[in-house]
């Protein structure tokens, strides 16, 4: 068990809920019964006796805020901040992504234990993943293959079980900022199964790696929408269905560290 930030809360809340439980089972009842024995005479002892204690009183204030925030955070959405350009021109560093933890199932946090069932990731679908070398570390990359298929990649296309996955010429890409490293690139528009979606491609780099791929079961084939500057299944392998985090789904902020401002046309994009 690696201590992130779930791990942390999970911890405060347990530690918060006991001193509370605690408090509302053994020492209030005892507070109480001195406060009394302290006759009605002595008020000013009676309210000392009675007082709640500091750290009770924080725990009884801060345990229904973070147990709402683990809740949310384990079930519901959860943010990430996207830290490189990999995932360009679909995701630029600096991009503030929410994603959606219950799209492939109900997890326990912590554990990462799945204990309800409800989809499966779709070819085409932009998740969030514990990388399989670290799992203290989250990544963020495209679905390319499913359990079961054999993906191929050549000449900068990808197949799937022997089918190219055709790619539409967009024009050159241009970016500001820090997506401005790329510009020159090629933008692409890829046919993936039912899902289309821009990449970018540079044309006067060989392939970063060619091969194919067997995906085992119960394991997925990723790979980053920069197609020349991504750490993907390419290099690594697949992706275990138990290191799945979630679906993207929308950026609700985006800063850029090199121009420093606001990226105001991105916040509310939906991510496909």
């Amino acid at each position: 068990m690696h201590f992130d930030f779930a791990t942390i809360m999970f911890i405060a809340t347990l530690i918060t809920g006991s001193i509370w439980a605690l408090d509302a089972v053994v020492w209030a009842p005892r507070r109480r019964e001195a406060a009394k024995a302290a006759g009605e005479m002595n008020l000013d002892k009676q309210a000392e006796l009675s007082k709640e204690p500091v750290l009770v009183e924080y725990a009884r204030a801060f345990f229904p805020v973070i147990l709402v925030v683990l809740l949310l955070r384990s079930f519901l959405v959860e943010p990430f901040r996207i830290p490189s350009g990999s995932m360009m021109p679909t995701l630029l560093a600096g991009d503030f992504i929410l994603v959606n933890k219950f799209t492939y199932g109900i997890r326990l946090p912590v554990i990462n234990r799945k204990i309800i069932d409800i989809d499966e990731p779709k070819r085409g679908d932009v998740v969030v993943f514990r990388f399989p070398g670290d799992t203290s570390v989250d990544y963020i990359k495209r679905v390319v293959g499913l359990p079961g298929d054999r993906i191929g990649y050549y000449n900068k296309i990808v197949y799937v079980n022997g089918q190219p996955m055709t790619q539409e010429l967009q024009g050159t890409y241009s970016g500001d900022g820090a997506a401005v490293t790329m510009t020159g690139a090629s933008l692409r528009m890829e046919h993936l199964g039912n899902m289309d979606h821009p990449i970018l491609v540079r044309t006067e780099q060989p392939p970063m790696v060619e091969g194919e791929y067997q995906v085992p079961a119960g394991h997925y084939f990723t790979m980053g929408d920069n197609r020349d500057n991504s750490n993907d299944s390419r290099m690594w392998g697949f992706v275990p269905e138990q290191n799945l985090v979630g679906k993207a789904f929308l950026i609700w902020m985006s800063w850029d560290s090199v121009d420093g401002g606001v990226m105001w046309e991105r916040l509310g994009s939906t991510v496909k």
